[in-house]
């Protein structure tokens, strides 16, 4: 199945023990404390003052706003990541997927919501030719869905597989989660139930073209 062109940001490797792995998480808890307090995304220099550490330190294991909202997203998300073994056939683990991602969301709201944010502030400036770090690059949905999709290939032609990934990767996200929240207002579970309507929709859709595919032939 084609991938995005571009390979999304990979967070750093915390340091396994030691004064180096306590920097590491004070520094990280810190940045998800203030994003969550206050919204928006700080600056490593904010985070080294906050966490009464020198600014150099800070640098060393974060030397971006890329790179410290990449470990923020990483710690908000990590569980849902791993792609583990998973026996559930058809749509089951794309359902599974979703509703164990569900309360990520609701609970590291700010988090993701502040990754979008530095996403599109970047495009922003890397057109205007403004842009002095590295840029933040998000796509892990892209392999995410993938295993989730595994177990509906053969009941999809390439081409229907390739249109249901992208589909479900623009409602797999805080994206979708936002623009409900922000212009209806749902309670979370309409929103829930909204977003996995959408999931099967898009589901029976290519089911239905699979079909007819396989039928022409």
């Amino acid at each position: 199945m084609p991938r995005s062109k571009y390979q999304p940001s990979q967070p750093a490797v915390p340091p396994a023990s030691g004064v180096r792995a306590s920097t590491f998480k004070l520094l990280l808890d810190t940045a998800m404390d203030l994003i969550q307090q206050d919204g928006h995304i700080p600056s490593v220099a904010e985070v080294a003052v906050r966490s009464n550490v020198s600014r150099a330190t800070a640098y060393r294991y974060f030397p971006s706003r890329s790179a410290l909202i990449t470990s923020v997203i990483d710690a908000s998300l990590g569980p849902v990541r791993k792609l583990a073994a998973d026996d559930r056939k058809g749509r089951e683990r794309v359902h599974e997927l979703f509703k164990s991602t569900f309360p990520r969301f609701k609970e590291f709201e700010p988090q993701l919501r502040a990754a979008a944010q530095l996403a599109l502030e970047q495009w922003a400036l890397q057109r205007a030719g403004l842009l002095e770090e590295e840029p933040y690059r998000r796509g892990h949905r892209i392999g995410i869905l993938e295993h989730a999709l595994e177990p509906l290939k053969p009941d999809l032609t390439p081409a229907a597989r390739e249109r249901l990934h992208k589909a479900l990767s623009v409602i797999y996200g805080i994206e979708s989660y936002a623009i409900l929240k922000d212009m209806w207002g749902p309670g979370d579970r309409d929103l829930e139930k909204t977003v996995m309507w959408m999931a099967d929709a898009l589901i029976d859709a290519s089911v239905r073209e699979g079909s007819g595919k396989k039928g022409a032939a």
